[in-house]
């Protein structure tokens, strides 16, 4: 009997290249595939992280504009963060060098800026001492070139001196006085130099002025002794203010009914008195190249914050003499015209300001025409007038 043989079926032995690379390489491969695993998912998180990143950024930077859209910022301080700009002054002194000055300034401070030359330096002397320390600013303008020969006197080192030869007050107002330059003051009087002022204090005036709502004003004038442009700024013996005539001025008849200048809503250019509020709307309103401020008068009213017939008055209370003198442009003191002599500078600055006026009217006219978008809150009763 044939022995049968017994066959068994044993497993193919594995190459070598095999074992080795299942001992070596899979477990490397497997860890590499794991760290990749991992590592991407940080990957993707941080991913997504830079993607929310950017785009909040950019949220950021096309909503900011709309954030900040109201916001209000002064020309040339759009690249300025916030918090540095500066956008006011003012006219108090500092010191070079020492201790500064630890007092808070008053809050409640107004300004007295005149235009003067040295001849007129007693009265104007007077009027600057009617002004306390405590209470104002003194601003010279000098139309002469003339300063050091005011270092006699006690307020000199206190005043703030500007000097431009054969300028006028209201050159010397659109220039040094803007508005953001004055704003710290509550009134700016703005004053010629040929006032008397022995019935006028200041303080009273302040008072008068504040309690009655006068957003533009000026005292009144002694009629016996001044010289009168305009009936309304006459003085009342029996009133503390008043904000109408009831003269015939030219063909208009005023009364109760008038609504606007020369009857009511009237100062003249000699002293006017300006809150800070109607200043700034005054400054806009002054020309540069109209140096004589003629027609600034009859259109004030459009800067009194409000009703003109109520706003703009004149104090009799605290009142001045008006004398008048011709200072710009006026003759020597020992010089009399001829008839054969060149028109002097007295009589050419006349000359000017009547252009100017008519140069003011029709640029009036003009702007009111063109702007569109500004309606005329006194049309009617202009008319009516």
């Amino acid at each position: 009997m044939k022995k049968r043989m017994s066959t068994s079926i044993s497993p193919k032995p594995e190459p070598r290249r095999q074992r080795l690379f299942t001992h070596r390489f899979l477990p490397m491969i497997l860890l590499l595939s794991a760290a990749f695993f991992i590592g991407s998912a940080f990957i993707i998180t941080d991913y997504k992280e830079r993607i929310l990143g950017w785009g909040s950024v950019m949220v950021l930077q096309y909503t900011r504009p709309k954030m900040c859209e109201t916001r209000c910022r002064a020309r040339g301080s759009e690249a300025l963060p916030r918090g540095i700009i500066s956008e006011t002054s003012n006219l108090e002194m500092r010191p070079l060098w020492g201790p500064q000055n630890k007092k808070k300034p008053k809050f409640s401070m107004s300004l007295l800026a005149i235009a003067v030359g040295i001849k007129q330096k007693e009265s104007v002397n007077k009027i600057v001492k009617k002004f306390p320390e405590s209470d104002f600013i003194v601003m010279l303008f000098h139309y002469d070139g003339v300063v050091d020969q005011w270092k006699d006197l006690e307020w000199n080192d206190r005043a703030i001196h500007v000097s431009a030869v054969n300028q006028t007050k209201w050159w010397f107002a659109k220039r040094f006085l803007h508005p953001d330059i004055v704003s710290k003051y509550s009134y700016i009087f703005l004053w010629d130099e040929d006032l008397e002022v022995d019935h006028f204090n200041a303080k009273r005036y302040l008072s008068i002025i504040k309690n009655e709502g006068l957003e533009i004003s000026q005292p009144a004038l002694d009629p016996e002794k001044s010289e009168l442009h305009h009936p309304i700024t006459a003085r009342d013996k029996t009133s503390t203010v008043h904000r109408r005539t009831y003269k015939v001025i030219g063909r208009t008849r005023c009364n109760e009914n008038s609504t606007g200048p020369p009857c009511t809503g009237f100062v003249e250019m000699m002293a006017p008195v300006f809150s800070r509020g109607s200043w700034r709307c005054a400054w806009h309103m002054i020309q540069s190249d109209l140096i004589y401020g003629w027609g600034l008068d009859f259109q004030l009213g459009y800067c009194a914050q409000g009703d003109r017939t109520q706003n703009i008055g004149i104090v009799d209370a605290e009142y001045l003499v008006h004398n008048a003198l011709p200072t710009l442009g006026g003759l020597a003191a020992n010089k009399v015209p001829s008839p054969s002599s060149k028109p002097d500078g007295r009589s050419e600055v006349k000359r000017l300001s009547f252009v100017e006026l008519e140069i003011f009217k029709n640029r009036w006219k003009r702007a009111v025409k063109q702007d569109n978008c500004w309606s005329d809150p006194y049309e009617q009763s202009t008319k009516k007038q």
